[in-house]
């Protein structure tokens, strides 16, 4: 597999704690503005009070620093084990102004807690969706992420105050692009690490220079402090308003958790030299924490809670992904929290500088959301679903489709990622549920090998496959059958595992998926160290590894807590 040669630190090393709170604050300084922007845009739009908005941003910085240091260090199967920041959801603004608007912060926080059961039913039952949220329709999410983000960044650009010298904002901007672009291009070793924080500072220096970096509400600030007006409690009538308004929460909760589906599987293909196949109960770890990001937003009566896709490119830029950096994260959240004068330092910081950091970011993640789509390769049935969801989206995102005719799901498909991601989904469950495929099943054993091969003769026959083709696929099942049997050898916790094969020919191959639990092991990183090494003399464990990789076009392996899923591809001749 190919190594990350820029990565300083990756997941589980260590760096020292003045580097991983450096790194800790370029995180912070680039999501803080936009946490409390958020907040208060939905608060006052919504119609709250002056009282509720301070305990709102007072409580979102609680709940984000705890649901940050629950994705770097789980709690059972609550977190990723990764950098994944979290904070307030762009997503939910409509639904949740909706909310305020019809029953106050009580409805919004009884909305919140129960719709976030959702999200950690989804992570529980995340392998029954793999076949739904696929690499194509989390990438294209991704990249959607993108289009709806970056008009936020270009508009930052050329923000200054009234009355401010014209070239103030562009001037600011483009101090703090270059400075930012040149030290993430061309620096190395720990100067590398500093580049977007020296890019703030020199735009901060220059928006100084031209008067527009305000510190009047710096000198405004408290100290120290917790807000005087307390929760507001809940609504638990559960009377019209909560029924009208779950089905939108539940379908934005749903969008999130493909969102956060996406950071997780981003986040390790950034946070490790070498590059190991996706671990997808480190995905459901990363959902059920943004369930539970929701459900203290609930408990806290604040604003809904997701993770920040920005993670993942703030990691690809430093070269660090330790869990140590994302705890110091959560803790400076909660620490800002009763510091609201050091709160308040970084939300004066100009709108040009953020927009630099927020164009650098997307950009970079834009990129990644593009390597997602290809991952396994793309033929005419993905370009379509890619294709026409992505423009979808930006048709949405643009107001090229107008969204009156939509009612109460109209302001949520103004949102490119909702919408483009809600087509992607509806295509590619079309194309799941329309494509023909037999499965058997049977114990995982040994005597589970002569009803497979029965099957897949059956199998070949129907399909007309040629005597070459059938012979590999048969192989390719014997020897797959064998290494998940050599999975589960020595773990009896279990007792007896069934297994579940599928099979299906499409595009000039033949596709199996195994079904089972197994062991801790990733069949794919097996076969990728086999494949690395030189001509050795296969010891006998490995011989299955060797001869499937020879066999197979592509080998997958998912593993998620309750289940294991490999999928074998082999190419050949197809009637």
């Amino acid at each position: 597999m190919a190594e990350s040669q820029g990565l300083r630190f990756q997941a589980d090393e260590t760096p020292s704690y003045p580097v991983s709170f450096g790194l800790a604050f370029q995180h912070i300084l680039l999501s803080i503005t936009g946490i409390v922007i958020t907040v208060a845009i939905i608060v006052r739009a919504g119609g709250g009070s002056e009282e509720y908005l301070a305990w709102a941003a007072f409580a979102v910085l609680i709940v984000s620093g705890v649901s940050t240091l629950l994705q770097a260090r789980p709690i059972g199967r609550i977190g990723a084990g990764y950098i994944l920041l979290m904070g307030t959801s762009g997503a939910f603004i409509a639904v949740s102004v909706t909310a305020l608007e019809r029953g106050g912060p009580a409805l919004l926080a009884t909305l919140l807690v129960v719709s976030s059961l959702f999200q950690f039913l989804v992570s529980s039952r995340l392998s029954l969706l793999r076949r739904i949220i696929t690499p194509i329709v989390v990438g294209t999410v991704i990249m959607l992420i993108a289009v709806t983000v970056m008009p936020i960044g270009f508009d930052l650009l050329f923000q200054a105050p009234e009355g401010a010298d014209p070239a103030a904002a562009p001037l600011t901007a483009l101090a703090a692009m270059v400075v930012t672009i040149v030290i993430v291009l061309r620096a190395r070793g720990a100067l590398r690490l500093w580049g977007s924080v020296i890019g703030a500072v020199v735009g901060c220096l220059i928006a100084a220079g031209y008067g527009i970096y305000d510190m009047s509400i710096v000198a405004d600030a408290g100290w120290f402090g917790v807000p005087a007006a307390g929760w507001p409690g809940f609504d638990i009538d559960l009377g019209p308003h909560f029924w009208a308004m779950l089905p939108a929460f539940i379908f934005v909760t749903l969008i999130g958790a493909i969102e956060t589906i996406g950071d997780g599987v981003a986040i390790q293909r950034v946070s490790w030299r070498e590059r190991r196949a996706t671990d997808f109960r480190a995905v459901q770890g990363a959902v059920a924490a943004d369930g539970m990001g929701n459900l203290l937003s609930g408990l806290f009566a604040t604003v809904p809670n997701t993770s920040y896709s920005a993670s993942v490119s703030v990691v690809d830029i430093t070269g660090t992904a330790a869990r140590r950096v994302g705890v110091c994260i959560g803790l400076g959240f909660i620490a800002l929290a009763f510091f609201p004068k050091v709160a308040a330092v970084l939300l004066v910081i100009p709108g040009p500088v953020v927009g630099v950091y927020i164009i650098v970011l997307i950009a970079i993640l834009f990129v990644l959301g593009l390597e997602m789509v290809a991952q396994d390769g793309i033929d005419y049935r993905k370009a379509a679903i890619i294709g026409v969801s992505f423009w979808t989206g930006i048709a949405f995102q643009s107001g090229q489709i107008p969204t009156e005719y939509f009612g109460w799901a109209g302001p949520l498909l103004e949102n490119g990622m909702t919408s483009g991601g809600l087509t992607a989904i509806l295509l590619s469950t079309f194309m799941e549920l329309s494509g023909p495929r037999r499965r058997i099943e049977t114990s995982l054993s040994v005597e589970a090998q002569p009803k497979v091969q029965k099957f897949l003769d059956a199998f070949a026959t129907r399909a007309n496959l040629s005597e070459e083709m059938a012979h590999r696929v048969s192989l390719a099942a014997e020897e797959t059958l064998l290494v998940l049997l050599d999975e589960i050898a020595e773990d009896d916790a279990l007792g007896q595992r069934r297994l579940r094969v599928t099979v299906r020919a499409e595009s000039g191959a033949a596709e199996l998926e195994f079904l089972a639990a197994a062991g801790e092991g990733n069949i794919e990183d097996r076969i990728a160290f086999i494949g690395a090494q030189a001509s050795e003399m296969p010891v006998e464990q490995d011989f299955s590894l060797r001869l499937l990789r020879h066999i197979a076009t592509s080998v997958r392996h998912q593993k998620y807590h309750d289940i294991d899923i490999v999928s074998v591809r082999v190419e050949g001749k197809v009637a």
